[in-house]
C-alpha cells in the first residue's frame, strides 16, 4: 500500500496534531474548563436554589427563573457580541468593538488576553462567560418580588452590552483602568461592585414590594438556603482559583485565601448576631459567608493569608454595620427596596476588597499576576500609598457608570413594558406570573374539595379520605 503524503494540518503544527497543538497545555486548559464548570454551578443550580428558597413561597418559582433565564440569556449574547466587547479591540479607552465569537478559525487558536493562556480561545470565552452570567443574576437579587418578568428579559442583554462590557474591558481587557494599574483579580469591581450598585439603581426604578411582603417576607426553606450557598462557596475556587489562567502557584494561594476569608467573615457575622441579637441567624451566616467571598475576591491572589484574615473580620463587620444599623437610620435605604440586600452584600463588600487590595497587595504575589511591574499595596511602601488612590477612582468609575446606565436602561424600557407587575400579579404571585408555584401541598399549593369527599367520611381511611384533594394545575 503506497504511502499517504503528508497531512499539511500536521505539520502547520509543529510536531503537533489540530487538537493538540505545541502551544496547549493540558493540565492549564483543564483546570480553566473545571473553573469555568464551577462558577456555573454557582449560577446553575446554586442561585437558582438560594434564591428560590430565600424569597416568600409565593415567589419562590419566579425568583428562581429570573436566575436560570439570566443564565441562558447572557450565554447567547456573549458569543453573538458581547465578548469581544470585553476583551477584544479597543473602541474606546473603556470599550471593545463588538463581533461573534464563534468561529472555528477563532475559537481553536491559541486564546490571547493580557495574560497568555496555554489553552484555546473556546476555553477563554467560556470561562468569561459564566462570570458574565453570574453578575446579572447577583443583580437580580435587588429585584426579585416585583419586577415584571418580561421587562426582566430586556434588561438582561441591555445590561450585559451597555454596563457589564464597560467594566471587564476598562479594568480586564485592556482598557484605561488596566493600563493605569487598578487591581481587581477576580471581580470585586467588574461583578460584585457593578451588580449591587446596579441592582440598587433598578430597585429603586421599579418600586418596592407590597406593604405586606416587606414587612414579612420569609425563606420558604431555609435548608435549600443552605444548599445553595454551599455551591456558592465551593464554587468560588473556579471564581478565583481560575483567574490566573493557569494551575499555578497563584492559582492555589487565590483558592486558599478565598476560604480564609469567607470563613473568618461568616463567624465574625455570626459572632454580631449573637452580640446583638441573642440569636445566630442562618441567614445571617449566609450572608456573612457571601461578603466574606465578595470582598477576598479582588485580591484573592494579591495578598498573603494573615491579610486574608483581616479582610474576613472587616468583612464580616462592615457590611453587618451598613445593612443592620445603617439601613434602619437612613431613609435613602429604607425608600430602596433591595430584596436581598445585594447592595450592602455585593456593592459595599466589593468596594471594601478592593480598597483593602490596594491596602495590602504582597510585591510578589503581585509580580506572579500583574502585568503592571512595581505593584504593591500600600502597607509596603514605595508606589503602595497611590495604589489605594487608583482603587478608589476605579471604585468611583464603576460605581458613576453603573448608576447612570442602569437609570438609562430602566427608563427606556418602562417605555416599552411595564417594569413592575400588575398588582394582580403582585398579590398572588407566581400562580399569577407563571401559572405554576413551588409547593403542591394541601392547603399551600393545592385546593381541598369538599364537594368530593367529606373528611374520613364512610369509613374512609385518612390515605383514602386524600383523594378529594384537587390538584391546581
Amino acid at each position: 500500500m503506497a504511502a499517504l503524503p503528508p497531512n499539511p494540518m500536521l505539520v502547520a503544527y509543529e510536531g503537533g496534531t489540530p487538537a493538540v497543538p505545541v502551544w496547549l497545555n493540558k493540565g492549564d486548559n483543564a483546570w480553566q474548563m473545571i473553573s469555568a464548570t464551577l462558577v456555573g454551578l454557582q449560577s446553575v443550580p446554586g442561585l437558582v436554589i438560594l434564591y428560590g428558597s430565600i424569597v416568600k413561597k409565593k415567589w419562590a418559582v419566579n425568583s428562581a427563573f429570573m436566575a436560570l433565564y439570566a443564565f441562558a440569556a447572557v450565554v447567547i449574547c456573549w458569543v453573538i457580541w458581547a465578548y469581544k466587547m470585553s476583551f477584544g479591540h479597543k473602541l474606546l479607552p473603556f470599550w471593545g468593538k463588538a463581533g461573534p465569537a464563534l468561529g472555528q478559525k477563532f475559537l481553536v487558536n491559541q486564546a490571547t488576553s493580557m495574560i497568555t493562556p496555554f489553552y484555546p480561545m473556546a476555553s477563554m470565552v467560556w470561562f468569561q462567560c459564566v462570570f458574565a452570567a453570574i453578575t446579572l443574576i447577583i443583580l437580580a437579587g435587588s429585584v426579585l418580588g416585583r419586577m415584571n418578568i418580561k421587562a426582566w428579559m430586556a434588561f438582561v442583554p441591555l445590561w450585559l452590552t451597555f454596563c457589564y462590557t464597560v467594566g471587564a474591558f476598562s479594568l480586564w481587557g485592556g482598557g484605561f483602568l488596566f493600563h493605569w494599574g487598578v487591581m481587581d483579580y477576580s471581580g470585586g469591581y467588574v461583578i460584585h461592585l457593578s451588580s449591587g450598585i446596579a441592582g440598587f439603581t433598578a430597585a429603586f426604578w421599579v418600586g418596592p414590594r407590597p406593604k405586606k411582603d416587606r414587612e414579612r417576607f420569609p425563606p420558604n426553606n431555609v435548608l435549600l438556603v443552605l444548599a445553595g450557598a454551599g455551591l456558592l462557596w465551593l464554587g468560588w475556587a473556579g471564581f478565583n482559583g481560575g483567574d490566573p489562567y493557569t494551575a499555578n502557584v497563584d492559582s492555589s494561594m487565590a483558592v486558599l485565601n478565598t476560604n480564609i476569608c469567607a470563613a473568618t467573615s461568616l463567624l465574625v457575622w455570626t459572632w454580631l448576631d449573637v452580640i446583638f441579637f441573642k440569636k445566630p441567624s442562618v441567614i445571617g451566616a449566609v450572608q456573612g459567608m457571601i461578603t466574606g467571598l465578595v470582598c477576598i475576591t479582588p485580591g484573592a491572589g494579591l495578598v498573603q493569608g494573615w491579610a486574608a484574615i483581616v479582610m474576613g473580620i472587616l468583612s464580616g463587620s462592615v457590611p453587618w454595620f451598613t445593612m443592620m444599623i445603617v439601613h434602619k437610620r437612613w431613609t435613602l435605604l429604607q425608600h430602596i427596596d433591595d430584596t436581598l440586600g445585594v447592595f450592602h452584600t455585593h456593592a459595599i463588600a466589593g468596594l471594601l476588597g478592593g480598597l483593602l487590595t490596594g491596602l495590602f497587595a504582597e510585591p510578589q504575589l503581585c509580580a506572579m499576576f500583574l502585568p503592571v511591574t512595581n505593584s504593591r499595596g500600600g502597607v509596603y511602601g514605595d508606589s503602595g500609598g497611590i495604589q489605594i488612590l487608583k482603587q478608589l477612582a476605579g471604585g468611583a468609575f464603576i460605581i458613576a457608570w453603573n448608576l447612570v446606565v442602569t437609570s438609562i436602561i430602566c427608563v427606556a424600557i418602562n417605555l416599552v413594558i411595564p417594569l413592575r407587575m400588575s398588582e394582580k400579579q403582585l398579590s398572588i404571585g407566581d400562580d399569577a406570573v407563571h401559572g405554576e408555584e413551588a409547593y403542591a401541598l394541601w392547603g399551600d399549593g393545592e385546593k381541598y374539595d369538599s364537594t368530593k369527599h367529606g373528611m374520613y367520611s364512610d369509613n374512609t381511611s385518612p390515605n383514602i379520605a386524600l383523594t378529594g384533594v384537587t390538584q391546581v394545575v
